[in-house]
């Protein structure tokens, strides 16, 4: 894809964002699995559902740009991902992992906060109102996300964990 302009640019970066999203899916059941914090378990599994609207509503911002839905494969959450599995594979201490899982999952959150600033930034500046509404919604989600795990970690995982 030729980025001539911000919008190819803003294109480029949702087509990422929904290759992430999607990966996302992917990992989220492993991780729930490997966890011991029932605490833990059920916002990995809010966050699941939480992420299956996001890529509804990002599927929604492809037609309100009269765009096809499809991603490009996002590397850096591909890696991302391959940390956690790797994390995952470690024989460690039940709550030492819960801690190591909550650690994987904010690096997928700061990944997702900075790209929806982005795709924010891009859609008001090109004045797609309506897109930078709903990316935005989805940007607090994240951010949600991101404090509900610190609140877990610091609540009783990470002392657990010492």
């Amino acid at each position: 894809m030729k980025l001539n302009n911000l919008n190819d640019l803003l294109l480029h970066e949702l087509k990422d964002i929904y290759s992430a999203e999607n990966q996302i899916t992917k990992a989220l059941p492993a991780m729930m699995k490997a966890c011991s914090s029932e605490k833990l378990k059920s916002a990995f599994q809010d966050h699941l559902e939480v992420t299956e609207r996001q890529i509804d509503r990002l599927e929604k911002v492809f037609e309100l740009m009269g765009e096809k839905v499809k991603g490009e494969k996002c590397k850096a959450m591909e890696g991302i991902i391959k940390e956690a599995e790797s994390m995952m594979s470690e024989k460690a201490d039940a709550d030492v992992m819960d801690a190591a899982l909550i650690a994987s999952a904010q690096r997928v959150e700061h990944y997702e906060i900075a790209a929806y600033g982005t795709v924010c930034t891009f859609a008001k500046q090109l004045g797609l109102t309506d897109v930078a509404d709903l990316l935005h919604q989805t940007l607090e989600e994240e951010k949600t996300t991101d404090q509900l795990l610190t609140q877990i970690a610091e609540s009783n995982i990470n002392l657990k964990a010492q």
